[in-house]
């Protein structure tokens, strides 16, 4: 299993929001590329970065920092929020991500997931931000009314194969992962699922890697200094 840490971006600093809430907001580092530097030095190959501007209004005000990240630092990253058309999503491979993550435009614009994904291939994944069993979109601000299977059963339809699964009410709470959830998804679909929210320990490591899963976002418990990201590095192989 892959670790991923990552960096939230909010006006170009490593910030935290607690449970998808932008009023409560932690800034974290006004240097992110500082952080990925440790996320290297710590054993990390790879990493997972969000714009919450962008995943919040549209657009990617943060582009700029993610290629100074991708160009000082030579990690894959992966890179979500606010990517809504071809032209984002373009400009985002040209900066040196490695992976484009679609959220909203995978709910509201299933043509445009279908080129991204016709364009692109298995560089294309979408987020699946979880409330309550729900999709939530736009920040998670709002609810598109799909359920997880339903919205996961449309994309593997589209040739998605990596799926970002996120945990609502666990991000950024430090209440361990939603492994039934993840065990549930993983024994229905036949996607690369990377599992996001609420990985505090490594036990949760351990319990992700046990499930088979393709890889394990870790934030909070990073910063707050919970997990030690060489262990988890090393848990998870």
């Amino acid at each position: 299993m892959l670790i991923f840490p990552a960096i939230d971006l909010y006006e170009g600093k490593a910030v935290r929001l607690y449970k998808g809430n932008y009023d409560e907001m932690t800034v974290y580092s006004t240097d992110p590329v500082s952080v990925a530097r440790d996320f290297k030095a710590q054993g990390a190959e790879q990493m997972h970065t969000v714009d919450l501007e962008g995943a919040r209004d549209g657009g990617t005000p943060n582009l700029g920092m993610i290629e100074r990240i991708v160009a000082e630092t030579g990690l894959f990253v992966e890179c979500g929020g606010g990517m809504r058309d071809m032209a984002s999503i373009d400009r985002a491979f040209s900066s040196g991500v490695g992976r484009v993550i679609l959220g909203t435009a995978a709910v509201s614009d299933e043509a445009l997931l279908a080129d991204a994904v016709q364009k692109y291939g298995e560089k294309i994944a979408v987020g699946a931000d979880l409330r309550d069993g729900k999709v939530a979109i736009k920040g998670w601000r709002e609810d598109s009314g799909l359920t997880a299977e339903d919205f996961l059963r449309r994309i593997e339809a589209l040739g998605v194969r990596t799926v970002i699964c996120t945990d609502i009410s666990r991000d950024g709470a430090m209440r361990g992962a939603n492994a039934e959830l993840y065990e549930r998804l993983q024994r229905e679909f036949g996607l690369e699922l990377i599992a996001s929210g609420g990985v505090s320990s490594l036990e949760d490591v351990a319990r992700l890697r046990a499930l088979g899963l393709y890889g394990a976002i870790i934030g909070k418990a990073y910063y707050t200094g919970d997990i030690e990201l060489r262990e988890a590095v090393e848990a998870a192989r």
